[in-house]
Formats: structure tokens, C-alpha cells, sequence
């Protein structure tokens, strides 16, 4: 049986374009103002005739046929008129839509550095403009920590993977593995695969950290460092670091999950690169529109040439560590992306005696 379509005729109806619906609107709006004026003026010249002498009756009687004409003409120019009117105002209503349409058309996942800019007096239309900017924007953002995610992962896990390959392959390799042989192939294996989690969930923090802020509140940066604090010391204590705290009450505007893990990096990289029986020094301060977090810690002594580099992802200051081995160089990468998604500014100094001094300053008088 043949199947028959039941689909509306309406459904395959197209809308007319909008110039075109606005076009009609407006001509029709004036065009019944021109034929309310036009029969108002004939009704007050029908009644002027009726009052008037009877010579006057008989004229117009005798030539009211060419009368008639005048008005009609008179409408029908009027109509022609209102539809350019109409038309060209609707071009120009119309015409920062078909900018944004053009360029928007444009714009793809290769070039989203590209925006509207859309310019003319402050209105619905300009305000839909940077809002579209705004988005552009984020997506560009997103795009841009996915490819940085996949880069760095594929870079870095490289090593844990040929580790553990090589690891089974020779554990396979032995003809008679003991029990104690296989329990240290299996422990092995385990913390390989323990490394390539905490690897890959340091890129997970750094690709959401890249993506920008989506929602901004107020918070308190002496809070949250204070939070965070209270579950590094016992890690502080089992180092032998010791970890001294000014926190001022420092409000600011951002995302306060990020600016948490902003803390957590800074005093994370402290812990980490630093030297047994070594301090760290954490202080916020707050000025006007202004809210700053410092932390120096000691450490090895860094080269002034070598600071830029270690905001990089997978950057590490040397190799001297106190009780880790988890680092990837990531920390201070994700300072430096969430610290860019929220505007603020970093500054990194290394200390004569050894270690590193980093501040970050954000705003705290809102967007």
C-alpha cells in the first residue's frame, strides 16, 4: 500500500520575508490614515454642496463625476508613497540584523576570535549585539581549553602509558613469575594508573579553569583562603613546613569555586617546591576596588628569565621537592587561567634566599 503524506499544507507554507511584513504594516497603518482623511474631506464637501446656492448644486451635479477623480488620484500617490516609506524604513530598522546575520553566518569554530561589533545608538538592537559578542566569546573560550585539553593530555600521557606497557610486557616476559614478583608488577601498575588520574584531573581543572567565569558573585578571598588552609596543614606539618597567615577580610567579584582553586594551586606549588623545614606566608589585603592574595614560600632559588615559563602547563622549577610526587606542572598554569578569565593580575618576583613570591589582585568594585 502506498503510504499517503497527511503533512499540512500549511506546514509548507513560507513566512514572508520581515522587511516585507513590516513593509505591509506600515503602508497599511498610513494608507487607512490617507482614506480616513480622504472620506472625512468628501463628507465635509457633500455637505458644503447641500447647503449651498442652487447654481453651485447644479455645477457640481453637472462635473461631481470629475470631481471623484481628485481624490482617488490623490490616494493612490498617497498609497505609493507610504509603500517606499515603508519600505525604506524597514531597510533601515532591519539593516543592524543583517549585519549581525551576515557576520554571524560567518563566524565558525576556526575563526570565533571574530566579533560582531556592532555600532549605532544604544538600543535593543546594539544591547542583542554585545550579547552575542559576549557568547562568541565564551564559546571561543570552551573551543580553546578543549584543543589546550587534548594537546596536554596526549602530550602527557604518553609517559605513564608507555610505563605501564613496558611493565606488563616484562612482568608477560618472565616464563616462572613468583607471587611476590607479580604483587610488585601489580603495586607498580597501580600507582601508574593512580598518576594518570590525578594527571587527567588536573587537566579536567585546567580546561574548566580556561573556559572562563559563566557566573560572578560576590565573595570573600580571606575566607576562602582560610578554608583552604585548614586542609593543607596537616600537610604543612607531615613536611615540616611551617605556614604563617595575615588574612584581612578582602571582598571581590567572581566565580568563587575557581577563585578556590586559584588559592589552592598557589599554596599547593608552595608546599610542593619547598625545602624541608622550610615556611610559607599567606596574606590578603584588601584597597580600594581591590582585592589581593600574596604567597611566598622558600624553595629553590628560581633564575628571573625561568618566572614566565612556570605559568606555562607542564612547567616545573627544577626537581626538589618536599614529600610529592604528584606535581605535573599544572599549578601554576591554572593560576594563570583562572586568573586571566577573571582579569586580575599577577605578579611573580623570585626571593635572593631561594623560593617565590606571587600575588594576585582582583577586582572587588564588581564588572
Amino acid at each position: 500500500m502506498t503510504a499517503i503524506s497527511m503533512t499540512p499544507a500549511r506546514s509548507r507554507l513560507r513566512r514572508p520575508p520581515l522587511r516585507v511584513q513590516l513593509t505591509v504594516l506600515y503602508a497599511g497603518l498610513l494608507g487607512l490614515l490617507v482614506v480616513a482623511v480622504l472620506a472625512v474631506s468628501g463628507l465635509l464637501v457633500s455637505q458644503g454642496s447641500t447647503n449651498g446656492n442652487g447654481v453651485a448644486t447644479s455645477h457640481n451635479a453637472l462635473f461631481g463625476h470629475h470631481l471623484d477623480v481628485g481624490p482617488a488620484i490623490v490616494g493612490v500617490i498617497a498609497v505609493a508613497i507610504a509603500l517606499g516609506m515603508a519600505w525604506w524604513i524597514a531597510g533601515r530598522f532591519l539593516r543592524p540584523l543583517r549585519t549581525m546575520n551576515a557576520a554571524a553566518r560567518e563566524i565558525s569554530a576556526t575563526n570565533l576570535h571574530r566579533r560582531l561589533g556592532l555600532e549605532g545608538p544604544q538600543d535593543e538592537l546594539t544591547e542583542l549585539g554585545r550579547t552575542l559578542d559576549d557568547l562568541f566569546g565564551r564559546l571561543e573560550a570552551s573551543f580553546e581549553a578543549q584543543r589546550h585539553f587534548v594537546a596536554n593530555a596526549s602530550h602527557e600521557l604518553r609517559t605513564p602509558l608507555a610505563g605501564l606497557q613496558t611493565l606488563l610486557e616484562v612482568a608477560l616476559a618472565d616464563p616462572d613469575p613468583d607471587t611476590d614478583t607479580m604483587r610488585s608488577v601489580c603495586q607498580e601498575a597501580l600507582a601508574l594508573g593512580e598518576h594518570q588520574q590525578r594527571l587527567i584531573q588536573a587537566l579536567l581543572t585546567l580546561a574548566t579553569s580556561e573556559r572562563g567565569v559563566e557566573q560572578w558573585g560576590p565573595f570573600d578571598l580571606a575566607h576562602i583562603t582560610e578554608t583552604v588552609l585548614t586542609g593543607r596543614r596537616h600537610e604543612a606539618e607531615r613536611t615540616g613546613i611551617h605556614i604563617e597567615a595575615t588574612l584581612a577580610a578582602a571582598p571581590a567579584i567572581g566565580d568563587p569555586k575557581l577563585i578556590e582553586l586559584l588559592v589552592a594551586n598557589l599554596i599547593d606549588n608552595a608546599l610542593r617546591h619547598n625545602t624541608t623545614g622550610g615556611r610559607i606566608e599567606v596574606a590578603t589585603i584588601s584597597t580600594p576596588g581591590r582585592a589581593t592574595i600574596t604567597v611566598s614560600n622558600t624553595g629553590p632559588t628560581i633564575p628571573p628569565s625561568e618566572i614566565d615559563r612556570l605559568f606555562e602547563p607542564f612547567q616545573r622549577a627544577g626537581s626538589q621537592r618536599v614529600g610529592h610526587t604528584d606535581g605535573h606542572g599544572l599549578g601554576l598554569a591554572i593560576v594563570h587561567a583562572i586568573a586571566h578569565a577573571h582579569d586580575a593580575k599577577i605578579t611573580a618576583r623570585p626571593r635572593a634566599e631561594g623560593g617565590l613570591d606571587i600575588g594576585v589582585t582582583l577586582d572587588s568594585s564588581g564588572r
